[in-house]
């Protein structure tokens, strides 16, 4: 089996689990429309204060909904066996974990994605902010799933894990948040937000190159 079809494979068979367990995607969806609904109810009607806390909050929902789906990334493979299988295939162990992020990413990154325009409208965002607030979510989702790996592969079978990842996982994502709801507050300001989104899309590129290889050994540390 060469890299690239192992690499498909993981992304079906997750792809398919994540199906078959599709309630567990749900709770993250559904706790990113509760987070981001209830704070306008919280602070009030007032649309200038809606908008300019709107992007903040809406990143700040989505990093939560992202880091309440990163344990299943490696905990249950992990549990029944499955992990060590998949590390003793003919392709590196970065191409697995590539194909997790990508699976997990479209299961839970890209759902965010889609639905967060629409919470923007509660915000009073315009139609310039809220695309690209889709923007930045569609680049910077990828990279809280691809640091987020790196977590989650370091405290595989540590107990009180989910605690420890919070904690190694949301320092990493803070360079993301800035940059993320700052191109928001800057094309709701009047600015073009282009040099916030480069940035992160700069952080993406090295994150998507170091994060497999990274994650890879943490796992297979767990595993031995």
């Amino acid at each position: 089996m060469n890299a690239s079809r192992f690499f498909l494979s993981v992304i079906q068979r997750d792809l398919l689990l994540a199906w078959q367990q599709r309630g567990d995607l749900l709770v993250g969806l559904v706790f990113f429309v509760l987070v981001a609904s209830l704070f306008p109810l919280a602070v009030g009607p007032e649309p200038q204060l809606l908008a300019r806390i709107g992007p903040g909050v809406l990143w700040v929902a989505a990093i939560l909904a992202n880091l309440l789906a990163l344990p299943r990334l490696f905990h249950a493979d992990w549990q029944d066996g499955t992990l060590e299988q998949l590390l003793l295939a003919p392709a590196p162990a970065s191409v697995m974990v590539a194909g997790k992020l990508v699976a997990h990413w479209l299961t839970t990154g890209l759902p965010l994605t889609l639905i967060a325009p629409l919470l923007g409208i509660q915000y009073g965002l315009e139609a310039d902010a809220l695309w690209m607030l889709m923007a930045t979510l569609l680049i910077g989702t990828p990279t809280l799933s691809a640091l987020g790996s790196i977590g989650a592969a370091l405290t595989l079978g540590v107990r009180q894990g989910e605690m420890l990842l919070a904690l190694l996982a949301l320092p990493l994502y803070a360079p993301v948040l800035i940059f993320g709801s700052g191109a928001v507050a800057a094309v709701s300001s009047g600015l073009t937000g282009y040099a916030e989104l480069s940035l992160l899309a700069a952080i993406l590129c090295g994150t998507l190159f170091l994060a497999p290889w990274l994650a890879a050994m943490a796992v297979r540390l767990a595993v031995e």
